[in-house]
């Protein structure tokens, strides 16, 4: 009962988050984190972030961003820590420091999935977030390692962003784990967009990138549009490992046209610039959400996505009263386009009727108030609290193939030697115990 009443109290729970950001690679999951964690301390959470980063020549946007918010960011680098062993062991030193009622794995991090073994010895819960698609490439290795894998490895909690993925993950009947919806909240401006005047402004938010979210036609889409709807304009906010195919596209296709490659945007800036546009754009095959169109929709601007696509827009959209839903990235968008531009009361009623669904169901309050509810249950559930132990040698499970990418292993070579080294430390120190 001590444990239980230790806990009830809100304000005394700390947690600590871990994820990952490269200067490519951000993504929605981080800008997330960002609007995220200060509504979290004004529930009375506290937040942490251990990051990985490439290298700590530069402070990336969602370091800064959470930095300036007063959350404490501490980061490792891939020039430091490269091994997945290594990460581990980081990790614990971390945690043992300064250890937190709840760990939760942000992004697809294996290193922060392994050190969930030890945490949970200690009666710390842990937490993984499933942000990608059931298409995405690491998706069954983050079910068969740490969902429906052995018991040691498995997450206390795992939090599914949609319906669709909460309902991929439940029919595979998960054992002895959490499975909660939480979609990602959004923070909703005071200000609205303003009906279009003259012109329709459409904007693209996301990773400028050919998985899932096809980059290519999406810039093709967007130039097509703006060509044959006469008073459209179309922005493209982002960045990523395509960007090169963007600027193409643009040098071949959209000469001339209004379509701009706005880029990177920081994280609180988006609104403001979402806020003078019209209508969000998002033609993925697949998403985890799509954390993009309810930025938009927040900022009661009209969604357009593809019908058929797995996550994403046929969760968020219903055709005709919040957004529309296209069949195709080519005569199907560009009469959605069409619509908007040249019926102003469709676009008036959709864009009030999206702002009002994002409000209702997907407010970063909403979300935050679920958050709090799924770590409470987690803490007062746990058992005692012991001591972390960090072990001097990791037998981590072989790397699942899904994770290779980002599950690098200690050479053998380095492993044995780094085993002979704490063996002859551990003699030294049992015959001469006073050193």
């Amino acid at each position: 009962m001590a444990q239980v009443l230790r806990f009830s109290h809100i304000g005394l729970m700390k947690v600590t988050f871990c994820t990952r950001e490269y200067s490519n690679l951000s993504g929605g999951q981080n800008t997330w984190l960002c609007h995220f964690l200060p509504d979290l301390r004004r529930l009375g959470i506290e937040s942490r972030v251990l990051f990985f980063t490439s290298s700590h020549e530069e402070e990336l946007p969602t370091v800064r961003s959470l930095r300036q918010a007063g959350v404490k960011c501490t980061t490792s680098s891939d020039e430091e820590k490269r091994y997945t062993e290594q990460r581990v062991r980081w990790l614990l030193e971390q945690l043992a420091e300064n250890p937190p009622d709840v760990f939760v794995s942000n992004m697809v991090v294996p290193a922060a999935y392994y050190a969930g073994r030890w945490l949970r010895e200690a009666g710390i819960p842990t937490v993984g977030i499933c942000h990608v698609g059931a298409d995405h490439f690491l998706y069954p290795g983050l079910l068969d390692e740490f969902v429906l894998g052995r018991a040691a490895y498995q997450v206390s909690a795992f939090v599914c962003v949609s319906k669709y993925l909460e309902q991929d993950v439940l029919k595979r009947r998960p054992e002895g784990i959490l499975v909660r919806r939480i979609p990602c909240g959004v923070s909703i401006p005071e200000d609205v967009a303003k009906k279009p005047n003259g012109r329709l402004r459409l904007a693209y938010v996301g990773r400028l990138a050919e998985e899932a979210k096809r980059i290519s036609e999406v810039t093709r889409a967007l130039c097509r549009a703006v060509r044959e709807v006469p008073g459209t304009e179309a922005f493209i906010y982002g960045d990523g490992e395509d960007r090169s195919a963007v600027e193409h596209i643009l040098r071949e296709e959209g000469e001339g046209l209004p379509v701009h490659l706005a880029g990177r945007v920081e994280n609180d800036q988006i609104s403001k610039h979402l806020l003078k546009c019209h209508a969000v754009v998002l033609l993925s095959d697949w998403e985890g959400l799509g954390l993009s169109l309810l930025e938009g929709m927040a900022c009661g601007l009209v969604p357009i996505g593809l019908r058929h696509a797995r996550g994403g827009a046929p969760e968020l959209i219903e055709h005709g009263v919040t957004g529309l839903l296209v069949d195709d990235r080519g005569d199907g968008f560009v009469a959605a386009v069409r619509r908007l531009r040249e019926d102003q009361s469709l676009w008036e009623r959709l864009a009030r009727s999206a702002r009002a669904r994002v409000e209702a169901e997907y407010s970063i309050e909403i979300c935050a108030a679920r958050w709090q509810e799924l770590l409470r249950e987690l803490v007062n559930g746990c058992a005692s609290r012991k001591p972390l132990r960090i072990p001097r040698r990791l037998d981590l499970p072989p790397v699942h193939p899904a994770l290779a990418w980002l599950d690098h292993r200690l050479p053998r070579p380095h492993q044995e030697l780094i085993r002979r080294a704490r063996s002859f430390v551990s003699r030294v120190k049992y015959q001469y115990p006073n050193l």
